[in-house]
Order: C-alpha cells, then sequence, then structure tokens
C-alpha cells in the first residue's frame, strides 16, 4: 500500500486516524484473519484495516455515538465487521461472547477521540465552554462529580499522578475555595481555576491542560483499562498475532513500554538472575518495534496530534499465557 492510498481525511469522514500507515505495518492484516480495533472511536482504523485485506474485524467502544456510528458501518462490509459495545479493557471477555475466541491482531489507539473533543457536551475539553463531564461511556459519575464532593488531598494527588501536574496542590486549593462558593458545572469554570495558579508554560500550551487529562484519566479509568486490555490480549491473541499500542502522553506510553519489556524479554538475559531474585517468567511476546515508532514529517504537518503519537508493537509467540503474578495459567 502507498502513502497515496492511505489519506489521513475524505470530506466524507473528516477524522485523522493517527499514524494509519505504521499501524497498518504492525498490524500486518491478512485475508481471512481476525481483527480487533479495541477503541473503535471514529472507525478511521478500522475501515482502514477492512479495507487493507480480505479480513473480519470486531470494533469496540463504550461511547454510545461511537457504538451507533459503527452500527451503521456494519452494512458497509457484508458480514466481515461487527461492533460491539463495552469497554476495551473487557477485550477478553467481549470477543469471544461475540464469537472469536482467538484472534489475529488488536490495535488500541489510547486516550480520548478527536470526535469526543469536538462535542463541547461532552466536556472533555477547555476550548470550548460544556459541561463538566469527561464520561466517554455517558454513564456514571461525571469529573464535576469528583471535583465537587473530594477531599482536596484527593483532588490533588489524582492532578498528579494522571496529569503530572507539579502545581497540582495549588489546584486543588484553588478547587476548594471556589466550589465553596458555587459547585463546579462547566468547563470554563474549572480552566479558570487552574490558570490563576498555575503558570503558562513557555511551549505556550495551556496551563489548563494537565488537569483536564488526569480528570478524564481518571474519570474513564484510562490506565486501569489499558493493562487489563493488554494482559487479555495475551490470552486472546493466537500464536503470531500482533497486539499494536498507539499512545499520546508519558503515562500511557510508559506503561506499554514496561508490559511489553517484560514479556517479550531475551530469555538467555532473564535468567541471568542473583541468588534469592524470583525467577521470571518465560516471555510471551516477540518484539515487532525496537523502540517507540513516531509520525512522519508530512503526517506530523497535515495532522498535529500526530507530534506526541507513539506506537509499540509485539508479537504472540507460542508459549502459554501468564498471569498477573507471573505464573502459569
Amino acid at each position: 500500500m502507498t502513502d497515496k492510498d492511505i489519506s489521513f481525511a475524505t470530506e466524507d469522514r473528516p477524522h485523522k486516524p493517527v499514524l494509519l500507515r505504521e499501524v497498518l505495518d504492525a498490524l500486518a492484516p491478512g485475508d481471512g484473519e481476525i481483527m480487533v480495533d479495541g477503541t473503535f472511536g471514529a472507525g478511521g482504523y478500522s475501515r482502514a484495516i477492512l479495507d487493507s485485506a480480505q479480513c473480519e474485524l470486531f470494533g469496540i467502544d463504550r461511547d454510545p455515538t461511537a457504538v451507533a456510528s459503527g452500527q451503521k458501518m456494519e452494512a458497509d462490509y457484508d458480514g466481515r465487521f461487527h461492533m460491539v459495545e463495552g469497554c476495551f479493557g473487557e477485550i477478553g471477555k467481549l470477543i469471544p461472547a461475540a464469537g472469536a475466541p482467538q484472534v489475529d491482531g488488536i490495535v488500541l489507539d489510547i486516550g480520548v477521540s478527536s470526535m469526543q473533543i469536538d462535542q463541547a457536551d461532552r466536556g472533555f475539553s477547555f476550548r470550548t465552554d460544556g459541561p463538566l463531564d469527561m464520561r466517554m461511556s455517558m454513564a456514571g459519575p461525571t469529573a464535576a462529580d469528583f471535583i465537587n464532593t473530594a477531599e482536596e488531598e484527593d483532588i490533588a494527588n489524582v492532578i498528579y499522578r494522571y496529569g503530572e501536574e507539579r502545581a497540582s496542590r495549588k489546584v486543588a486549593r484553588k478547587i476548594m475555595e471556589m466550589r465553596a462558593e458555587e459547585p463546579f458545572t462547566t468547563t470554563s469554570q474549572l480552566a479558570r481555576a487552574v490558570r490563576s495558579v498555575v503558570r503558562k508554560s513557555k511551549d505556550g500550551i495551556d496551563p489548563a491542560t494537565r488537569t483536564f487529562q488526569a480528570l478524564r484519566i481518571f474519570v474513564n479509568d484510562e490506565l486501569g483499562e489499558l493493562e487489563r486490555a493488554m494482559g487479555a490480549a495475551e490470552t486472546l491473541l493466537k500464536p503470531g498475532g500482533r497486539l499494536v499500542v498507539v499512545t499520546f502522553h508519558s503515562l500511557e506510553d510508559r506503561q506499554v513500554k514496561t508490559f511489553m519489556k517484560e514479556r517479550s524479554g531475551d530469555p538467555n538475559k532473564m535468567s541471568r538472575r542473583l541468588p534469592g531474585e524470583p525467577e521470571v517468567a518465560t516471555p510471551t511476546f516477540t518484539t515487532i518495534t525496537r523502540k517507540a515508532v513516531t509520525g512522519q514529517k508530512d503526517e506530523i504537518r497535515a495532522n498535529p496530534r500526530a507530534r506526541s503519537a507513539k506506537l509499540r508493537a509485539v508479537a504472540r509467540n507460542d508459549q502459554p499465557a501468564t498471569t498477573a503474578q507471573g505464573g502459569k495459567e
């Protein structure tokens, strides 16, 4: 497939799937294979995968809007595409229940989709005012519920852990002050609170960016979903099956890098442990990408979201899957 065959956007499909060329290269869909797009979103990866090979594909999403879009898309692929509603962290249960005990490839694009950011009423962005929601599934507690009821220390810890915001305690204190006067209900209220205590960075990034990122990750348990999905992939993938993960910030990338390094280590090096050190499980994956793959210059020019994107990929070997504790199942 040439670069010309892969468009980053079309008039009827404005969504720009990030690192699309690189995803297709690493996932390598083949005729007759079964693929999973664990984070369907606007369907950019799913369409490209289905168009690149006569394969079957299951798309997963918890966002009702994305699910409705995917259900309409099923008619375009004559039984080869199936939309599944649910969290991608439940991939190990959802896909077998949908009819595929094992698959040949899984792709995960972690984080909020551009489609969700562009909808002001979803509350993901501080660029336009909207309700302080941030729920991908449109169910459960909102970001406003959390910051209006949580203790100051808990708010600070969430903002620091998931947003890596050094001024997290200042932000939490300001939130407590402002909510004593009136509850937080909108994105503009929260953005104003953060900007009042966090300096604008030299690179021009809005001071509210890290706090909004932190709350979104927390409300949707994104890192937990990622951990569960990668663990399930070990069992769900056939020998030779590919796991491809695209991330957009350091928290996610570190988690993916750690998982893939631990599960695809060199068995010869892993056996050289000191006396008393615990035995390391036999690797269950082999490396596809030696280091993180980033966007090419032409894509970064066409799609600014690609600047921070990183892709990592591994392939399943024929070793039995490990449990979360490192033992054999």
